[in-house]
């Protein structure tokens, strides 16, 4: 297989197919496409498709803006890096656009019937030595490869929101992956800017199986009566030195995203005292409250910011 430099290092993958333009799929098809592969974007739902592209377009011009102002670009400049950036990327509402990609990768809705239907369809349709990526954040990564019927193909890819300021990423490889998917996808990641980090297929990998439980933990403390939740924040703000407190990020993430993963977890394993669910988590998402992305949860918010705790908790 021919090898292409980059300006980091040597990688298999040429072309890359991204499937799913949402918040993750839309930052990494743009990664890719900055960093000098040719891309292929994918989306079924055609009003996605196009605000996934317009997501991209529109953090190129801001980015580069910034760079104007620094006096590191021209206005020239910066619009030629922008089309440049865009003229690597071709989109399409077929996945049939893909089949032919080195590497693709998965960013599709978080349902696991939805992502091993998709894996097996892949693994008839794709060409042979192609590489499989999936950016989910709590499915077990060998369940997609079984799907696939290429297990030795297929690798986890999780990122981090948002993709393109994120340095992360958790490379998930599986029993059944060979050591030429892990090595080029490592070398890919390392391409587009990425700081790789490996681990092996357990419930939420590194960050999020540390992460969730701590913020479920948050949410118990709150339920025992031990601490208001605006003290745990401060507390864990001014005692821990953590950027924001576990109610905000609880919020920041999305509680019907920390429910939804509390519950797959739990379900596969009842007697694990780290994935109680909290009564609290599941109130609030049944009554719509799921935190920044709906402008109420723990706090009320406008745009990214809090502006105070919610009344009625």
């Amino acid at each position: 297989m021919a090898f292409r430099k980059t300006a980091a290092t040597f990688v298999a993958i040429k072309h890359v197919g991204v499937v799913g333009m949402g918040l993750m799929g839309h930052g990494i098809a743009q990664l890719s496409a900055m960093n000098g592969f040719k891309v292929t974007a994918v989306d079924i739902d055609k009003a996605q498709l196009e605000k996934g592209m317009k997501m991209i377009q529109d953090s190129l011009a801001g980015g580069l803006k910034k760079e104007v102002v620094k006096g590191k670009l021209t206005e020239a400049a910066a619009k030629d890096q922008a089309a440049k950036v865009m003229s690597q990327i071709t989109s399409s509402g077929d996945v049939a656009a893909v089949h032919q990609c080195d590497l693709i990768v998965e960013a599709i809705v978080e349902n696991l019937d939805i992502k091993k239907k998709f894996f097996a369809e892949l693994g008839q349709k794709s060409k042979k030595d192609a590489i499989f990526g999936s950016n989910t954040s709590s499915f077990p990564i060998t369940q997609l490869g079984e799907a696939s019927g290429r297990g030795d193909k297929l690798i986890g890819l999780h990122f981090f929101n948002p993709v393109q300021v994120m340095q992360l990423v958790e490379i998930i490889r599986t029993p059944l992956t060979s050591d030429d998917t892990f090595k080029s996808t490592v070398d890919w990641s390392k391409a587009i800017k990425k700081e790789p980090v490996t681990c092996g297929d357990t419930p939420g990998f590194i960050v999020n199986r540390l992460l969730v439980p701590y913020l479920g933990q948050a949410l118990l403390m709150l339920e025992r009566g031990v601490a208001s939740f605006p003290d745990i924040d401060v507390a864990m703000m001014a005692g821990a030195n953590m950027p924001m407190g576990p109610f905000v990020l609880a919020d920041y993430v999305g509680l019907d995203t920390c429910l939804s993963i509390l519950e797959g977890w739990n379900k596969r394993f009842p007697n694990e005292p780290a994935f109680q669910i909290p009564a609290t988590l599941g109130k609030l998402v049944k009554a719509g409250k799921t935190g920044r992305k709906c402008g109420s949860g723990f706090y009320n918010w406008a745009g990214d910011k809090p502006t105070g705790p919610a009344k009625n908790l």
